[in-house]
């Protein structure tokens, strides 16, 4: 199988996939930085940080809630909003963070506070994440076992944007541009795809009920204040303000970590410490990106230690880093906005398969001939 380019460079013609023989496999390379890691303590729990965190994003909460109820009938409750669907933002991350069992010494304690955080903050089922999320990392980039390259209105693969039709067909030719836009629906999307998942999933899922309890009882504490204290077109503003806000802060989020990384074929065998670094992207900006992105921005050592502090990535990307240099592995860092734009160009690329390959004027005119 042919190698693959570097994402930036892909052209948009055919899209290839990384093969065993693409990333050549680097031995031990993950048991050494695992053993330095545990050695200088990076792999050691951090409640207090989260302690901290949590205490913050709770008086934030109750600055918005205060701020709610001096405001009255005001279209300055947008701003309130606003600020609610960041705040709910960050609650997800703490629930990611939890569910990668971070915050807590206790997998059975990481695992009650996700729930109490994903679906009592945030209104997302966390048995549905969960399961999607954990085969990510397992296999990211990884094409028929990573979920997040599979098509949902937005296209990753040009296969997929080829067997496109109808008005997701005419969606996906500018995808690209469409993205950030389509983002501000992504907040309704997360909650519907959790209720789906939870009312609809035949057999046992953990914690059906209590997540469903969680759920309705959050909806009905944001919902019922805002319709009974807002005249009823305001309070749709406020209910879309704020989801609008929590899709595109939890798409920009995730979003730069592994758009326009290279495809793994389905049938390539990776190590590891390879198969984790060259399908991942770090942002930087150090300690304002990991308190805009919950940590995220730490992506190659996050996949590399999933239950790692955020506290501690910085400190593990030096020795990532110099293992990468060491072995002659690409280490992939970018900018925020750099990150976006490489998204944006990789989404567009892959949208040109969705169109008509009659779309030349010169073949047009001469079909009406």
């Amino acid at each position: 199988m042919a190698s693959v380019a570097p994402a930036s460079t892909l052209g948009p013609i055919r899209q290839t996939y990384a093969s065993a023989t693409t990333f050549p496999p680097v031995a031990r390379a993950y048991t050494n930085i695992s053993q330095v890691a545990k050695e200088t303590g990076l792999l050691a729990r951090t409640p207090w940080f989260y302690g901290t965190v949590a205490t913050v994003l709770v008086l934030a909460l109750g600055g918005v809630i205060t701020g709610f109820i001096l405001l009255g009938e005001s279209w300055f409750q947008l701003l309130m909003a606003a600020a609610l669907g960041i705040i709910v933002t960050q609650f997800a991350f703490l629930g990611h963070e939890a569910a990668h069992k971070q915050i807590l010494t206790s997998g059975r304690a990481n695992d009650r506070l996700a729930r109490v955080l994903a679906a009592g903050f945030v209104g997302m089922s966390l048995s549905w994440w969960d399961a999607k999320h954990s085969r990510h990392h397992a296999n990211p980039n990884r094409v028929g076992k990573d979920p997040d390259i599979e098509v949902d209105t937005i296209s990753f693969l040009e296969e997929d944007a080829a067997q496109s039709r109808g008005f997701v067909r005419l969606i996906t030719r500018k995808q690209g541009w469409l993205f950030f836009p389509l983002l501000t629906l992504e907040g309704i999307n997360l909650h519907y795809l959790g209720l789906k998942h939870l009312f609809f999933t035949k057999g046992k899922v953990k914690g059906r009920a209590l997540e469903i309890t969680l759920i309705l009882t959050r909806l009905a504490i944001v919902i019922v204040p805002v319709f009974l204290l807002l005249p009823l077109g305001m309070a749709f503003a406020f209910m879309g303000v704020q989801l609008a806000v929590f899709g595109v802060y939890m798409g920009a989020a995730f979003a730069p970590n592994h758009k326009g990384m290279p495809i793994i074929a389905p049938d390539a065998r990776l190590d590891f410490f390879s198969k984790q670094v060259r399908t991942s992207r770090n942002v930087s900006g150090g300690w304002w990106a990991t308190w805009l992105m919950g940590g995220l921005n730490y992506q190659v050592e996050h996949h590399l230690f999933p239950s790692m502090s955020r506290l501690h990535l910085a400190k593990a990307r030096e020795i990532v880093r110099e293992q990468c240099e060491t072995l002659d592995v690409p280490y992939t860092e970018t900018t925020l906005w750099r990150s976006y734009a490489i998204v944006i160009d990789y989404l567009n690329r892959v949208g040109l398969a969705a169109r008509d390959p009659f779309d030349c004027p010169m073949v047009s005119d001469m079909r009406r001939v």
